[in-house]
């Protein structure tokens, strides 16, 4: 019974937290409509945030893609150093990826609220024509949203093959740091540079798609 009491209790504490969350964020839109700024410019804003967080993302990539050469092209070098760098690296990749995924879950926040209140106001119009052409409107921003969407999702799943496998060989190299294991990684780099040249490619459409989509709510 008891048991069945904190689940219940978990349960509306979460539902309530839920309702606060919507309310501070209704007023939030409510509080920049005030001021002119509507959701449309909301979702121009963070788009382009989105898009600015992937472009860092993809050069902080490509710099540990570099380490990683360096790491396994290791001339006498001091190990530990060797690793520190190519540990920091991992550890900066992995915290862009994360700004990367936050900077798309906003984006996907405020573009449905955006949709849902167009597609509620359409039963406001009077004029016939006036909500056709609105309702077209809607359908077009919707299609070039979910294409841009679709390639900043893809971006975003990229990441994941990149990391987890910089992700193996900083922890190989934590509990075997030795000239021997620096070689043994040589093998693993033609799979990194094709994970990560496929990341900064679907990164690239994704910036690009961006731009397009700031471009069209202009």
């Amino acid at each position: 019974m008891n048991a069945t009491r904190k689940v219940l209790s978990r349960f509306i504490a979460l539902l309530v937290l839920a309702i606060v969350l919507a309310g501070c964020q209704a007023m939030k839109y409510r509080t920049l409509e005030a001021f002119g700024v509507e959701k449309r410019d909301i979702l121009s804003g963070r788009v382009e945030s989105a898009r600015d967080a992937q472009d860092e993302a993809k050069e902080q990539f490509s710099s540990a893609l570099e380490q990683f050469r360096a790491t396994v092209a290791f001339d006498g070098e001091e190990l530990e150093d060797l690793y520190d760098r190519l540990s920091g690296a991992y550890e900066r990749s992995t915290d862009d990826a994360e700004r990367v995924r936050e900077r798309i879950d906003e984006v996907r926040d405020v573009a449905q609220d955006l949709f849902d209140e167009w597609s509620d106001e359409l039963d406001d119009y009077e004029s016939a024509e006036l909500r056709r052409r609105s309702e077209e409107l809607l359908q077009e921003t919707r299609g070039r949203y979910e294409r841009m969407i679709t390639a900043m999702e893809r971006a975003e799943e990229t990441m994941d093959p990149v990391l987890q496998a910089f992700e193996d060989q900083v922890l190989f190299l934590k509990h075997n740091l030795n000239a021997r294991a620096i070689s043994a990684l040589r093998s693993e780099l033609e799979g990194i540079e094709s994970d990560t040249r496929a990341l900064i490619e679907a990164m690239n459409e994704a910036i690009s798609e961006a731009d397009a989509f700031i471009q069209s709510l202009e």
